[in-house]
């Protein structure tokens, strides 16, 4: 099934969502897999602790987020696509990012977790039929279904990927 297919579209997902073209979800967790998006490992590695301002994540920080925040994406997914109509609440993802061991971890060690997320996520999706990824439920007060979690853990990560080049980058100069 393709973004596309996804009908409504839903409020504040949308802007992960429309990150990733219209294409195939399968194709799109090949295209856009954590290798592949977080490619240049000496960069992030060498990032590992630098913030562009005070507060921020560093590289460590969102890579623990992205594995947090899939994790949770997925977790939607399978109650809504087993007809599960909980409505399901949001998170507070500065708690999360608060509690974590992230600074602890390599770079290479967040990269392999975000690397076995993705493949668990993706099997989880492979064992839908079209109609399961339709269905939907209320996460963070929007009806959203399967499918558009599953977009939205790619261009969640998309996301995630343009903020480090646009602005962490720069602090290897």
């Amino acid at each position: 099934m393709k973004r596309s297919d996804i009908n409504p579209m839903p409020q504040f997902f949308d802007r992960y969502i429309n990150l990733v073209e219209d294409i195939d979800i399968f194709e799109a967790f090949e295209k856009y897999s954590p290798a592949r998006i977080y490619d240049n490992i000496s960069k992030l590695t060498a990032l590992k602790n630098k913030v562009y301002a005070p507060g921020k994540w560093t590289v460590k920080d969102i890579l623990q987020h992205l594995i947090d925040n899939e994790r949770i994406m997925a977790y939607r997914a399978l109650r809504f696509s087993r007809n599960d109509d909980t409505v399901l609440a949001g998170y507070e993802e500065e708690l999360f990012a608060g509690n974590t061991l992230a600074a602890k971890r390599t770079v290479a060690d967040l990269m392999e977790e975000f690397e076995l997320v993705r493949k668990s996520t993706i099997l989880l999706f492979r064992n839908m039929d079209n109609e399961m990824m339709l269905r939907s439920g209320v996460a963070y007060k929007s009806r959203i279904s399967a499918l558009a979690l599953g977009f939205v853990v790619i261009g969640h990560a998309i996301h995630h990927m343009n903020v480090i080049r646009n602005r962490y980058y720069s602090l290897l100069d």
